[in-house]
């Protein structure tokens, strides 16, 4: 797979608590340039990004995020702001006590509620699979499945482990062919992106994958005028 498949598919991603508007403002720049599928910020910047880029790169953000435990109907208003503020794509976190209580038509209906509020704009939904079991991660493949979500996705990149091939591929078994993948958190490497991609992610949560490419064509110009 060409290096520029694997950046289409990419959700360029800062989400660090110290992010600065600079730091926003350069991913912006490198995601216009290396081509990826949005920039993904925190809610705070999504209004200052979009007003920067124009219509030049979709913008993603985040609600409930990283700990899923907000009321829905926070959920649902940070999910209306961020569009009216201009993201285009949100990714949301569920109520994973829920899901330790076996209250999947409640988690069906939080999906629900969000995507609604988000008025036709993609959603996907993060069901943090490291502290999921499988039979629990085959349960929620049903729920995004029923909810109306556009995605399903793995990880936050904050809890105690991101995306593994496993789950991908356990994904791609029980999700309605309607709903899409997206791996998210630890992804390192090419080989990795590329892995992920052919057990069935359509889309990929990192900031790595960017800075590869800027190295390798930090390498290459080196080579081209001898400094390498």
């Amino acid at each position: 797979m060409e290096l520029k498949e694997i950046l289409a598919k990419c959700d360029h991603t800062l989400l660090a608590q110290t992010a600065t508007w600079e730091e926003i403002r350069t991913i912006c720049d490198d995601g216009v340039k290396y081509h990826v599928a949005s920039v993904c910020i925190p809610a705070s910047y999504v209004k200052q990004a979009r007003e920067y880029l124009g219509d030049r790169l979709p913008v993603c953000t985040v609600i409930g995020f990283p700990n899923g435990y907000a009321t829905t109907a926070a959920k649902c208003f940070m999910a209306s702001d961020a569009v009216d503020n201009g993201a285009e794509e949100v990714d949301m976190v569920i109520n994973i006590g829920w899901v330790k209580d076996g209250k999947f038509d409640a988690v069906r209906d939080e999906i629900a509620a969000v995507k609604a509020a988000c008025k036709g704009k993609l959603l996907k939904v993060i069901i943090e699979t490291c502290l999921l079991t499988d039979d629990e991660k085959i349960a929620m493949c049903k729920v995004v499945s029923e909810s109306g979500a556009d995605y399903i996705k793995t990880s936050t990149g904050f809890s105690k482990a991101g995306a593994t091939f496993a789950d991908v591929e356990l994904f791609a078994k029980h999700v309605a062919p309607h709903v899409k993948i997206k791996a998210a958190g630890g992804i390192s490497s090419l080989e990795d992106a590329e892995k992920f991609i052919a057990l069935g992610a359509d889309r990929l949560g990192t900031s790595r994958i960017v800075k590869l490419a800027k190295a390798m064509e930090a390498g290459e110009t080196a080579r081209q005028d001898g400094s390498y």
